[in-house]
């Protein structure tokens, strides 16, 4: 008797589960938010994250693109991360009234980005087979090639699986504590051939990426006295003295918050070796190398194109102290360049992004190159 009443309560709950759910039944959805079939979308905006609200407050990284895109129609995420201004739900995608531009805040480090992208790409509201994806937001400099406000078209991103010890175990003449999984020191000849070192680099469509910096590489960046005059403090590095300006450099992803003259120095070395000196560290995020992880699954799962992927980073801070100052005392620093880097991100990636839909026939069936 036990077992029928068991087998006759999983057929029931099978049952259940199988019967469609009509609209009536779903609460808080539209037409709008369940379309009939995919929207077709051209255009991605990935950013990391936002203050407050979306409009009309302190501005993070997403805020421009919702405000000056008309992304106005919100969208439930429920794959997303928690949305700060409202803990008790996941921070809504936004689109334009036409359906073509999607946007989203993923939330800030490695393992945020990869889930956010991953639940994107698999969401079957949208068809993103033939999308640009924009990922834009802002990120430490190195002093040593450019300057706050500046802004970088990634060719590479690298991430920093690794092992470590601490430095003050570590033998006298190693320049830090961290070193490649399967080798024996930092910095060694060669690159391990482990399922590690695989996950340590995405290279982004060389071609794709000329094309953007070619598109925004006059493009005035604007400036601010205040950050000028910080940027004066740099006298060890005349690149970051400049004013703000559009290049091409690696980026370098971690979950470490890190900063530092000897931390900049590894992730140099790092980016070197990794791009077999193809690749120069220029900027210091801590989302990139996830959203690549995603992006390269999604792709082999016909989900997304890889080739159509752009990494845009504009400098809020440098990576390491000004001349007589410490690490210790520079890291928690406030990002003296948060609105100028903001503004340095929207100017170059709108830029693109206008270009490449001004002629959506041509730019959907062929990718552009420089």
């Amino acid at each position: 008797m036990r077992t029928f009443i068991v087998r006759a309560a999983a057929l029931a709950l099978l049952a259940l589960l199988l019967t469609p759910i009509s609209r009536a039944q779903t609460p808080a959805q539209t037409p709008a938010q369940t379309p009939a079939k995919p929207w077709p979308i051209r255009a991605v905006i990935v950013t990391t994250f936002e203050i407050g609200a979306d409009t009309a407050d302190t501005p993070g990284e997403f805020q421009f693109w919702v405000e000056r895109e008309h992304l106005s129609e919100t969208l439930p995420f429920p794959g997303g991360p928690l949305d700060a201004h409202d803990p008790s739900g996941t921070h809504p995608l936004r689109t334009n009234p036409d359906h073509t531009i999607l946007g989203m805040v993923s939330g800030t480090t490695l393992v945020n980005a990869t889930a956010s992208m991953m639940a994107l790409g698999l969401d079957p509201r949208f068809d993103l087979t033939h999308a640009y994806i924009l990922i834009n937001g802002i990120a430490g400099v190195d002093p040593a090639v450019a300057s706050i406000g500046s802004a970088a078209w990634a060719n590479f991103v690298v991430n920093d699986v690794a092992r470590e010890i601490d430095p003050r175990e570590a033998p006298s003449d190693w320049p830090y504590g961290i070193f490649p999984s399967g080798a024996l020191r930092p910095a060694p000849d060669a690159v391990p051939q482990t399922a590690w070192a695989r996950s340590n680099l995405y290279t982004l469509n060389p071609s794709l990426t000329a094309w953007a910096y070619a598109q925004t590489k006059d493009l005035p960046l604007g400036d601010d006295p205040v950050v000028a005059a910080y940027r004066a403090g740099f006298t060890n590095h005349p690149a970051a003295r400049r004013p703000p300006f559009v290049l091409i450099g690696a980026t370098f992803s971690s979950d470490y918050y890190w900063h530092g003259r000897i931390m900049t120095q590894y992730a140099r070395d790092w980016v070197h070796l990794y791009t077999a000196g193809r690749g120069t560290f220029t900027t210091s995020q801590m989302e990139d190398a996830g959203f690549l992880n995603a992006i390269e699954r999604l792709n082999n799962l016909h989900r997304v194109d890889a080739n159509r992927v752009l990494v845009l980073r504009s400098a809020s801070n440098f990576t390491e102290q000004r001349p007589n100052h410490t690490a210790a005392e520079t890291i928690t620093e406030p990002y003296i360049g948060s609105r100028l880097a903001l503004e340095s991100a929207y100017r170059c990636g709108s830029t693109v992004l206008h270009k490449l839909l001004a002629d959506w026939p041509s730019t959907f069936a062929r990718i552009p190159a420089n």
